[in-house]
């Protein structure tokens, strides 16, 4: 039995979650927020069809389910939920 990793919190941790009407650019904004953040080497690249990753939402052009992004700045570790603009 392998030992269980534990996670060493060195910045503090801030949750974010990005809400609001359909198609006022929520999934944008929080891939807008990961492309200028990795080109600061601070958080991996999520593209706007990577966070809306399923087929159904490709298709639509909707979100339908939650999505979670993770990041971090100088002094804060960020964990980032982009949540639908409406209840399908």
């Amino acid at each position: 039995m392998m030992a269980k990793e534990s996670f060493q919190r060195n910045k503090p941790h801030v949750n974010v979650g990005t809400i609001g009407h359909v198609d006022h650019g929520k999934t944008s904004l929080t891939a807008a927020i990961t492309s200028v953040l990795a080109e600061q080497g601070k958080a991996e690249y999520k593209a706007y069809d990577q966070i809306d990753g399923a087929p159904e939402e490709r298709e639509r052009g909707i979100t339908i389910s939650t999505a979670h992004v993770e990041y971090e700045t100088d002094k804060r570790h960020y964990a980032h939920v982009d949540c639908p603009g409406h209840a399908d």
